[in-house]
């Protein structure tokens, strides 16, 4: 009985000499492929936070952009509505030359109306009165659009052309923190000027004496409808 346990106790220690060591190596080597995951899996979560990072700098930026430009085109209507009951915003009319054109906002004022286009940008903008292109630099963004006043003259003739004998006027309003490297044309402003310049703006004599049947005939005209602004889409995504 004793030989027997004996024999049965050297076995158990030739048999744990023989596994032991490599269980203890399969062990390290688990251990260490723990260890091995560990620095990417750090480095998977300083990527995946910046990239966070970037897309949420990106997407607060967008938001302050809309936010912003909602603000201007909310300061405009207040101002406007100041100066006079009778005014429109966002709405089209046939061209002058054909097609549709889209009118930001109109006032009918003391002696005509104005036929107002709206730009908002930030930082500081290059342009003369007959220059085919501005250009808006706001930190390194660099960025170039249509001459506002050029563009809102086809806009102006369209307006013009529903009401003939009434002085149309051509004015361009800028909104945000924009800047101008030489003084503007008179008739572009910041919407800060907005309700001075309507209150002195002067047309000149005008032989118009129902003021009400003309402002009636541009409200008649205004398209604001949804199958409107679809073809008016269409024309801007064919040119």
């Amino acid at each position: 009985m004793l030989r027997l346990m004996f024999k049965n106790s050297h076995a158990c220690l030739f048999a744990a000499a023989l596994t032991g060591p490599s269980a203890a190596a399969a062990d390290d080597a688990f251990q260490t492929g723990i260890t091995g995951v560990g620095p990417a899996i750090l480095l998977f979560t300083i990527a995946a936070a910046l990239l966070l990072t970037l897309i949420f700098r990106s997407t607060a930026n967008h938001l302050a952009r809309v936010m912003t430009a909602w603000l201007g085109r909310w300061r405009i209507r207040t101002a406007l509505a100041k100066r006079s009951p009778d005014v429109l915003h966002d709405f089209i009319l046939p061209g002058a030359y054909g097609g549709l054109a889209k009118i930001d906002h109109a006032v009918l004022t003391a002696g005509g109306i104005l036929c107002i286009q709206s730009k908002h940008y930030n930082g500081v903008v290059f342009g003369t009165e007959d220059e085919a292109q501005w250009t808006n630099v706001d930190g390194v963004r660099r960025r170039r659009f249509l001459n506002p006043l050029i563009q809102n003259e086809g806009r102006t003739r369209a307006l013009q052309k529903i009401v003939p004998n009434v002085p149309v006027a051509n004015l361009v309003i800028f909104t945000g923190s924009v800047e101008f490297t030489t003084p503007p044309p008179k008739n572009v402003i910041h919407v800060d000027d907005l309700e001075s310049y309507v209150a002195k703006f002067v047309f000149g004599p005008s032989k118009v004496k129902d003021w009400h049947a003309v402002w009636m005939t541009v409200t008649a005209a205004a398209m604001t409808d949804e199958g409107s602004r679809k073809d008016f889409r269409a024309q801007v995504g064919f040119s």
